[in-house]
């Protein structure tokens, strides 16, 4: 069981046709406290049988669960994070060099958090798992962490699939499995806390120490690493190394610090299921704070997403007059455009809500 901590939430001041999710903290004192659920796929025949109905309950109840004894190789995780620490131990110009253009979203970045003026303090390498080359690290370690997480969220994929007893368990993972699957890898380094007797001169509260080959992060309290949002994608697979940081916010709006623990894998439901199973499974908003003065947090993420020209829409088994439909057919493409027109916090989904009931009757007539 872990503590639900005090932890406020910054006020979104933008005005745009997606709303804000609102969240709240707990209490100062209140011993409030949730089971984040764990799913153990090394279990016998007999409790393996279990697990589909175990995973839909995660994801219905936070959107979130923790995987242990996933089949992911040892060796394939620490060669990739040693790519990673070895990545963000060079020298600042040096990442530079791995930046992408300024339109493209993949590449080496500081600070900056997409295109809208979102930052968060951390670096990252964001990559797409097409075996596109690439110099910044191995592009055999990012191949073989990509092909072993892909099947893990395959095999997470088909047993959602078989909880919800649709007529073909591989919907889902049939999407990241396309070879024009639009899924990505990302690395985020969130350097360690260098806590200060006065304020720093920054205009903003906080500065970048380049003088050192890792930068660290000088401030007087300490930060989000990355602010609060949700991801797009169908589902998001992350490990992190033994630094504390990720929050997850509960439905009541409460935050969860996320125990850190380097052996087990960490499960989002993104945006795009969350559409697919009609809001019965919720998309989990989470965020990164910087709280060690000691150590980085590095972390590494699997964003499962279709083809851009997938269509995205409620599954039909899960539409039916007590539950009717709420969100309008798109294609990932369309999702996709209309993410990189928000803000980070935004609620992407909402600007595909269905909200009367002759636009229910119409689009559930479709599904037919």
């Amino acid at each position: 069981m872990v503590a639900v901590v005090p932890s406020p939430t910054p006020t979104s001041q933008r005005t745009t046709t997606a709303t804000t999710k609102k969240t709240r903290s707990s209490p100062l004192g209140l011993g409030v406290g949730i089971n984040i659920p764990a799913i153990d796929l090394g279990v016998d025949h007999h409790e393996r049988s279990l697990l589909p109905h175990k995973i839909v309950q995660a994801c219905e109840g936070y959107g979130f669960f923790k995987v242990v004894n996933h089949g992911v190789p040892k060796e394939v995780i620490s060669t990739m994070e040693n790519q990673g620490n070895a990545f963000f131990a060079k020298t600042v110009s040096e990442k530079q060099q791995a930046a992408g253009p300024a339109t493209s979203p993949f590449g080496y970045g500081c600070k900056t958090i997409g295109f809208n003026g979102d930052m968060g303090e951390l670096e990252y390498l964001l990559l797409p798992t097409t075996n596109s080359p690439h110099s910044s690290v191995s592009n055999c370690a990012v191949n073989d962490y990509i092909a072993a997480v892909r099947e893990l969220a395959c095999e997470i994929l088909n047993l959602l699939g078989e909880g919800l007893r649709v007529p073909n368990k591989s919907v889902f993972s049939r999407l990241i499995r396309d070879v024009q699957s639009d899924s990505c890898f990302r690395l985020n380094h969130y350097p360690p806390l260098k806590q200060q007797q006065q304020q720093p001169s920054s205009s903003s509260g906080w500065e970048w120490d380049l003088s050192s080959p890792k930068p660290i992060l000088t401030t007087s309290t300490p930060r989000m690493g990355f602010g609060e949002h949700s991801d797009p994608q169908i589902l998001t697979i992350l490990r992190s190394n033994d630094v504390e940081g990720l929050q997850i916010c509960t439905r009541a709006g409460l935050w969860v610090p996320v125990p850190p623990d380097p052996s087990e894998f960490c499960v989002f439901v993104g945006d795009a299921l969350q559409a697919m199973t009609n809001g019965r499974f919720v998309s989990v908003r989470h965020r990164v704070s910087v709280a060690s003065s000691v150590k980085s947090r590095m972390s590494m993420m699997y964003f499962g997403a279709p083809p851009l020209n997938a269509w995205i829409f409620p599954l039909p088994k899960l539409v039916s007059t007590q539950k009717p439909i709420r969100y309008k057919p798109f294609t990932w493409s369309e999702f996709k455009k209309a993410a990189y027109s928000l803000r980070l916090g935004d609620c992407r989904l909402d600007l595909f809500k269905i909200h009367t009931n002759d636009e229910i009757l119409s689009y559930q007539q479709d599904l037919v």
